[in-house]
């Protein structure tokens, strides 16, 4: 018998203006703030810039927005999906079961230098906007408010992506109107910055000026949050996205000529001590424009703290981090909440300020670890280009022009590794180790589980049922196997069922769970295998199904009794009497690697960094969202023993 559940799926992934309004919300902030600091650092790069190397660092950035932003990711990678949801680690579900077993280090290395870039995004935009008040007034405390504010952001996110979305969308749509509005007022001040739509400018900026490593190191600041607009994709969906960007790219374009336009106008002087962002706001509307720069800043830590729950969720089913608490704060596809998550992405942050506690100084550290990401998706989206028929030719085209585009952007960046690159790139190899042991170490422990046929047992443990010797231990039984394949089941389950103190039941469930790369499956099948005694259960959830055990168990047992395959009453006669249904007990076993192990240094070493990494993770118990009073918790030694064993011998008695 097999049954399907099917997810509750809201309109937020269709084109509407709801929809719209919430993706700016949600997905825009990092990008959408780019602004604040983007031409400041370009500005920083030289000492004496005139008018071309102002219009050839627009044109940079303009283009850099078509090339990365634009093809890249929204025409391109937004059509990478995998049931609807993005990211690199969706993008490497559609390939992990390619004959390229490697692909799982350009997922790990991808996912952790993203997540490092968002330990950056909240201090940077946040910092920057509160520095803002420094042209009304020079005696604000920048860093304890940027404190408060960064805490505020965090706890926020309790309420739940969309929550957050709905009532963010219509201040981001204010902001990037603000944007535009300033820019195109701007532009009459030197309308000659038009020139920069022309990527002559750029290219020639690039060849002729000697510090054109620190000029793209800087420009790529307008484009780092175009790997968190992948990452949400299962947040919005790719329509709203797509169309959110026609006119998000349209605000940013005339912003940033509006700077280029009043850089320009100005003296070397004025340059060198201004933000050209604030320069181009009129004094009137200074505060308000200083309000809206933290309100937009605030929002912007969104687009990657989202991007970064998924992340989280889809490595735990693809077997990359430990098992953790993930909150569904809605019935809608894409709205959780990792608290740990979202912890320790706080403390990152509050640490990156404490150390930099400047933008100047977060500006050094910012954009490295991305540029990483941005290769390993560049990498996988050739791969996944050329898993759907894309011809030779245009794939390898595809893949040289954007690893040439983004490995320049890296050397370009990788300046920065002394005056904090380090910070980000450190963090980033942390989490991508973390990733990468624990997915080895998942697989040795598997390939030295035993695994025996359950219907080689079936006899002895209807067997037990029938001894009225042995002490009841519950009616139903219920084991969590992790078996490879139908039909199997681990040797510590039957182990546990016959030798370690008989349990006899009135019925055994094996569940069966199988995480899928998929993000909404929630199905099962149910086998009898041995009538009124033994049931098989497979559970298939997809990676956004929240793992409610109590709750699946329970209606496939009213399933079954429906159909007759059970009767779920109690043997006691006196509860029989009343119609009461038996108890249940889930009996949970968790191997732990025994010291009297005989096997390679390697494998030991992986076993015993597992345990350590056991501990950032929750358990079974606490991942399934079973009840404590229904669970008996059982600890097994893994005994690894690949050297061959020595027989004792035996000798002559003395007497």
């Amino acid at each position: 018998m097999t049954c399907t559940g099917i997810q509750n799926k809201t309109g937020i992934h269709r084109l509407t203006m709801a929809g719209l309004l919430v993706t700016m919300g949600i997905v825009f902030g990092d990008i959408g703030t780019s602004p604040l600091y983007v031409m400041k650092a370009v500005m920083a790069a030289n000492s004496t810039p005139d008018n071309d190397y102002i219009i050839g660092a627009v044109s940079c950035v303009i283009w850099t927005l078509t090339l990365q932003t634009t093809i890249k990711y929204v025409l391109i990678a937004l059509r990478a999906d995998n049931k609807g949801e993005g990211g690199i680690l969706a993008l490497y579900a559609l390939l992990r079961h390619t004959p390229r077993k490697w692909l799982y280090i350009a997922g790990c290395v991808g996912a952790a230098a993203l997540i490092a870039d968002g330990v950056i995004t909240p201090a940077i935009t946040v910092t920057s906007a509160v520095e803002g008040l420094g042209t009304v007034t020079d005696s604000v405390p920048v860093l304890p408010v940027v404190v408060v504010v960064i805490v505020l952001i965090f706890a926020s996110q309790q309420a739940g992506t969309e929550r957050i979305g709905r009532f963010f969308g219509p201040f981001m749509l204010l902001w990037f109107l603000m944007l535009g509005i300033l820019g195109a007022v701007g532009l009459a001040a030197s309308p000659g910055i038009l020139k920069a739509f022309n990527p002559w400018y750029a290219a020639r900026l690039l060849w002729h000026d000697p510090a054109w490593f620190a000029i793209l190191g800087a420009v790529f600041l307008c484009t780092t949050g175009a790997e968190a607009l992948y990452s949400d994709l299962g947040h919005c969906g790719r329509k709203n996205i797509t169309a959110s960007w026609l006119f998000v790219k349209t605000m940013l374009i005339l912003n940033y000529l509006g700077q280029g336009a009043w850089l320009m106008g100005s003296t070397q002087e004025v340059i060198r001590s201004s933000n050209p962002f604030y320069a181009i706001m009129p004094p009137w509307f200074t505060i308000a424009g200083v309000a809206m720069s933290t309100g937009a800043a605030i929002i912007a830590s969104q687009a990657l703290l989202s991007g970064s729950f998924t992340i989280f969720s889809e490595a735990v089913n693809l077997g990359l981090w430990p098992r953790l608490k993930i909150k569904y704060m809605t019935a809608a596809r894409g709205q959780l909440y990792i608290p740990a998550v979202n912890w320790s992405l706080m403390a990152g942050c509050l640490l990156t300020v404490a150390i930099f506690r400047n933008s100047g100084g977060m500006e050094a550290a910012y954009g490295l670890a991305i540029t990483v990401t941005m290769l390993m998706t560049t990498l996988l989206l050739a791969l996944w280009l050329r898993s759907r028929g894309t011809s030779l030719w245009a794939t390898i085209l595809f893949l040289a022009v954007f690893a040439s585009v983004e490995g320049i952007f890296f050397l370009a960046n990788a300046s920065k590794f002394v005056h904090g690159g380090w910070y980000s790139l450190l963090v980033a190899a942390v989490l991508a180790g973390i990733m990468i042991i624990w997915h080895k170490a998942l697989l040795a422990r598997l390939k030295y589980i035993d695994f025996r046929r359950l219907d080689k047992c079936t006899a002895i443990i209807k067997g037990i049922k029938e001894d009225a010797a042995i002490a009841k231990c519950a009616s139903n039984i219920v084991y969590i196997s992790h078996a490879p394949e139908y039909g199997l089941v681990e040797s510590k389950i039957i182990y546990s069922i016959i030798n370690k103190q008989p349990k006899r039941a009135d019925h055994y469930w094996i569940i069966r769970i199988e995480h899928l790369d998929e993000p909404d499956t929630l199905e099962y099948s149910a086998d009898v295998a041995a009538p009124d005694t033994l049931y098989l259960i497979t559970l298939r959830l997809g990676f956004r199904i929240e793992p409610r055990l109590n709750t699946y168990v329970r209606q496939i047992v009213e399933d079954l009794v429906a159909e007759g395959s059970l009767d779920l009453v109690s043997t006691y006669p006196s509860l029989r009497s009343h119609n009461i249904p038996g108890d249940f007990r889930f009996i949970l076993i968790r191997r732990v690697f025994s010291p009297s192990s005989s096997c390679c240094h390697k494998d030991r070493l992986l076993m015993q960094i597992y345990e350590k990494l056991r501990h950032l993770g929750i358990s079974d118990q606490d991942a399934f969202g079973l009840d404590t009073s229904m669970v008996t918790a059982e600890t097994v030694p893994l005994i690894i023993n690949t050297a061959p064993s020595r027989r004792i011998t035996r000798v002559p008695n003395r007497t």
